[in-house]
Order: C-alpha cells, then structure tokens, then sequence
C-alpha cells in the first residue's frame, strides 16, 4: 500500500522541479484574483489598502505564469538582471502592490526567458486583452452563484475564448480567482489538464468592491 501511495504522489506532482532553465515552458496562464475575497481571506489582516473602504478594486493582476502542458517551472535560472524597484513599482496599479510584482518576477517571470521589462510589459499587455465583465464589477451587495456563471460571463466578454480556455477556482467557499490560457503570443487556446479544472461549486460568495 504504501508503495502505491508512493507512486500516485509522483504522477500526482508537477513535471517541473524549482531552478529550471528559463523559456522552457508551452504557453501562459493569465491569472485574476477577485480582490474582495484576497481581503477577506488575507488583506484585511494585513491591512492592505486594496481592502479600505473606498478602493474598490474588483480585479487584481495576480501574475502571467509560464506554464507546461503538464506542469509548470518556477525560480528558473534566468541570465538577466533582477527586476528593479521602478518596474515592479510601475505594476502597483494593476497588481495591487510592487511586492507582488517582484514576487511574481523571482516565482514566474524568470522563467519566461525574458528581461524583466519585457516580462512586466507583456504580462500588462495579456490584463489589457482580456475583458472584465461590468456585471461582476458593478455588484453592490454579496451574491451566492454558480461558479460557472463567472466563467460564462467571461465567456461573454471574450467572445474568442473558449471555455476550456478559461477556469475559475474557488477557496473557502468563494469565488478566488479566473485563469486565462494563452500562447506565448498571447493568444486564447485551451488549457492543459492540470489548469483546466474548474470551480464546481453551486453557492460560491462573490462580495462587491469595497
């Protein structure tokens, strides 16, 4: 039994180990977080300005992951410099936070094989591409929903997605964020098996900005 165990743990884990070399990955993963339910859940008690009353940010640019298409690198070995404070500072308005922007540089952007200028500006050209839908950023009170109404809605907003293209996940019983697909060149294609799976919930909480 344990020997079993032992195997269904391996087949079960990422085909990417920490420290690869960069550019070795098959496309992107465009990642959204619902901000209302980062606060609730972490942004209160770190009292993150995203969470003040009044901010009201819906989205939040949470990171564009190279990703495999089974499996993802991470911490690659990368020959260019470190992102500085200026490019990370500069993503503040979509990411929520520089510290964001640079832990999303050292985790995935390395392994992009591009500099960080680039990365950063393709990663904001990928938030620019897909839209948000207006029916979820004009709430004005908490909602129970199927989860996959929000992936419907992007759906919608995105007549060039597909819906193997696009997944939502969920985390204590709220709405967490939408994942995008993308190729390298930023455009929509389906997601591999490890993405792929979706938010089944039928009553996920989806709280308005604040």
């Amino acid at each position: 039994m344990r020997r079993v165990l032992g195997l269904i743990a391996l087949l079960a884990a990422p085909a990417f180990a920490e420290g690869e070399a960069a550019g070795e990955f098959d496309y992107y993963v465009l990642a959204l977080s619902w901000t209302p339910t980062w606060c609730a859940l972490e942004g209160d008690a770190r009292r993150s300005p995203d969470c003040a009353d009044g901010a009201d940010r819906t989205w939040t640019l949470h990171g564009l992951w190279p990703q495999g298409e089974v499996g993802w690198p991470s911490y690659c070995r990368t020959p260019h410099r470190e992102a500085t404070r200026g490019e990370t500072g500069a993503m503040a308005d979509v990411m929520g936070s520089s510290g964001l922007a640079w832990h999303q540089w050292k985790k995935h952007g390395r392994c992009s094989g591009l500099t960080a200028a680039d990365y950063f500006a393709l990663t904001r050209l990928a938030w620019d591409r897909v839209e948000r839908p207006e029916a979820l950023e004009a709430l004005d009170r908490p909602v129970t929903l199927p989860a996959r109404v929000v992936e419907e809605a992007f759906l919608q907003a995105n007549p060039r997605l597909s819906a193997d293209g696009v997944t939502v996940t969920c985390r204590d019983r709220r709405i967490q964020e939408v994942r995008v697909c993308l190729t390298r060149d930023l455009e929509p294609r389906d997601c591999g098996r490890d993405v792929v799976r979706d938010c089944a919930m039928r009553d996920a909480l989806l709280d308005p900005a604040r």
